[in-house]
């Protein structure tokens, strides 16, 4: 899988979990975008170092979806909920 894929799945797994939770800011949307695309690229390159799948396997996909969703709920997890509370 290209970087410009795990780039634009990242991308759009930040978009449709913001925009899904009710009260996004658009700095929030810009956060939400970073950490799937961070946890797209974590997810690619660990499966690939490790050994577990190659570049051009649908696991690698599979992998960049599932690395941009466990980074964004450890995120709303950790932060969302605290930051929610004091407004």
């Amino acid at each position: 899988m290209d970087l410009a894929v795990t780039i634009v799945i990242g991308l759009g797994i930040g978009v449709m979990v913001e925009l899904l939770l009710p009260g996004h800011t658009p700095s929030e949307l810009v956060l939400a975008m970073v950490l799937g695309v961070a946890g797209a690229m974590l997810a690619r390159y660990v499966g690939e170092i490790a050994g577990w799948y190659g570049t051009a396997e649908p696991a690698s996909f599979v992998a960049s979806c599932a690395g941009a969703i466990v980074v964004l709920l450890i995120y709303g997890g950790l932060f969302r909920r605290r930051h929610r509370e004091h407004r």
